[in-house]
């Protein structure tokens, strides 16, 4: 079951799918996307809040877990990622949410040319359909949909009140000028609908015969000829397959995956390599290291009014809530969980820029998809924007089966324990503000108990998770730092034919979600390989034309 491509794309994620949809409106152009999971055709991936659902299906999920944390008190983490055409785009928690001009500025400043905020822009602008139209810094006509909250809620209204009173202004756009402020987010909806990147890029273009769609297709590594890609193995049906690139092989399986599979394939650190008897073929020391996540701290309430909790305890309201959405396409259904949030300077002495994120819900649970407490509940959750900590994944076995040891090493940074500190003060700060505060019943969690430093540090450690943002375990840089994996074009130094492309690219993580810059990332990279290739192309061009001009000179006339 061999065949052949111009292009291969190893996983048909929030990165993946763009390449796939955008390489292949070239009809010339043949193009394979292998997808490790099934089709995305479950209703739950496409109703908002049914991430509720898939966030612990092993169906539409990897649910990983990494390995115990010190900085957790040795707890593991569970780490939900996708598993469907659309990846985490099709169970993630759908905010659109770009970063900070500054964290894009800083990619470039490490040495990465092209990759400043001014150059990443038009992506983002020709990848959104925003509702609000275009503008300056939004676009009308791309394949990702953005859509507003629609609906005001008196608790989002009591928390932007709230946040203002602490010197945080208001905003309607985080994604405009200036990031910081507090306000509703937009989402990746249309018309009630969750809009993942499976949608917006491959579902206009499933019809066309130069595209290949393998889902069920786990990659489990690459075909090597030398120090050059030039295809893909992988397991079907429990058959193992393989598929060949005259072009290039892309892989955009995730910041776990994409350097899981570089490691199976000889492209590592020679140690953890060797430790698993895979010969090394490129000595890459920097693939699994750098390993970014945004920790999520969860501040519980009771409250004094009914929220989400009520209607989802009950079937009245379970059906309530039902027949907004079918007749409408509107309420809590329709728009997911988090419904606002701020961006705001936990550490205002040291933070240029809003150092930690908000995330407003109008419900309440022990961790995130988790079932709804009893009691009428919402949630401030906080996370620090730039976190220093740094793990790694790292191959465990040279089964392509068996996941990445993952290690994030959380906290493992004074400045990302204070922030924690700093984020859970704040949130009490918002909760007690005269705009708020009569709609809080009592903390539930972190406590009344809980007053200390010390106390509020031990509590992040005993309840903290991952806000789902894992990055940079194959980092771009530059040719002196010994741990940039990729060149400022995506490609894996030290061989040929092969590129990352996914947030496993990004040197350090961006302040906010990660889903839109992974797409506006893939835009870019789609020109990128079409110029290396044109380049490609015309430099045979040129030196067929010389070698046809020399052998005539040396022919007899």
């Amino acid at each position: 079951m061999n065949a052949s491509y111009d292009y291969i794309v190893v996983g048909a994620g929030s990165a993946g799918a763009v390449l796939a949809g955008r390489l292949s409106e070239d009809p010339a152009v043949k193009v394979l996307l292998l997808e490790a999971g099934p089709k995305d055709n479950s209703f739950w991936i496409h109703l908002p809040i049914g991430y509720g659902k898939t966030m612990w299906s092993k169906k539409y999920n990897w649910c990983f877990h990494t390995e115990p944390d010190p900085g957790m008190n040795n707890r593991k983490i569970y780490w939900p990622r996708g598993k469907t055409l659309g990846g985490c785009s099709s169970i993630n928690g759908l905010i659109y949410i770009r970063g900070q001009r500054e964290d894009y500025d800083h990619w470039a400043e490490l040495g990465n040319s092209g990759w400043s905020y001014d150059d990443l822009l038009p992506y983002f602008i020709r990848s959104e359909r925003n509702q609000r139209g275009a503008s300056e810094y939004h676009g009308a006509e791309g394949p990702l949909s953005v859509s507003d909250i629609g609906e005001k809620n008196q608790l989002i209204e009591a928390f932007i009140e709230g946040a203002v009173e602490n010197g945080v202004p208001r905003t309607d756009d985080f994604n405009g000028a200036a990031q910081e402020g507090a306000g509703y987010y937009q989402l990746t909806t249309w018309k009630g609908w969750r809009w993942s990147t499976a949608k917006g890029y491959l579902k206009p273009a499933r019809n066309r015969s130069n595209l290949h769609v393998e889902t069920n297709a786990q990659a489990t590594g690459l075909i090597m000829e030398g120090k050059r890609a030039v295809g893909v193995k992988y397991r079907q049906g429990g058959t193992i397959r393989e598929a060949r690139a005259s072009g290039e092989v892309l892989l955009s399986a995730g910041a776990l995956q994409s350097p899981q599979l570089l490691q199976l394939s000889g492209i590592g650190p020679a140690a953890v390599l060797k430790e698993h008897g895979i010969d090394v073929l490129h000595d890459a020391p920097g693939v699994g290291e750098n390993l970014q996540d945004h920790l999520q701290i969860r501040a519980t309430y009771e409250a004094t009014v009914p929220t989400t909790n009520d209607q989802l305890n009950s079937w009245a309201g379970q059906a309530k809530l039902g027949m907004q959405w079918l007749l409408h396409r509107s309420g809590p259904l329709a728009v997911g969980i988090n419904q606002g949030g701020c961006f705001m300077r936990a550490l205002p002495d040291e933070a240029k820029t809003p150092d930690i994120q908000f995330h407003v819900a109008t419900l309440s649970a022990d961790m995130a998809g988790g079932s709804v407490h009893p009691f009428s509940g919402f949630t401030l959750s906080t996370c620090q924007l730039r976190p220093e900590s740094r793990g790694h994944a790292h191959i465990q076995s040279s089964d392509p089966l068996i996941p990445p040891a993952m290690v994030p090493n959380y906290l493992s940074t004074d400045l990302d324990r204070r922030t924690a500190i700093a984020s859970l003060k704040a949130s009490r700060a918002i909760a007690n503000s005269n705009a708020m505060s009569p709609f809080v019943k009592r903390e539930v969690k972190p406590g009344p108990d809980a007053t200390t430093d010390e106390e509020l540090l031990e509590f992040s450690r005993n309840h903290g998770a991952t806000i789902f943002h894992p990055t940079g375990t194959c980092k771009m840089g530059i040719e002196s730092d010994r741990m940039a994996v990729l060149d400022e074009r995506l490609r894996v130094r030290g061989v040929q034919g092969l590129r990352v492309i996914d947030c496993s690219a990004m040197p350090t993580l961006v302040s906010g979600n990660t889903n839109a810059p992974a797409v506006a990332m893939a835009e870019k990279a789609v020109d990128m390989i079409l110029e290396d290739a044109r380049r490609s192309a015309a430099s045979v061009s040129v030196n067929s034309s010389r070698q046809t001009e020399s052998e005539s000179a040396l022919s007899p006339t």
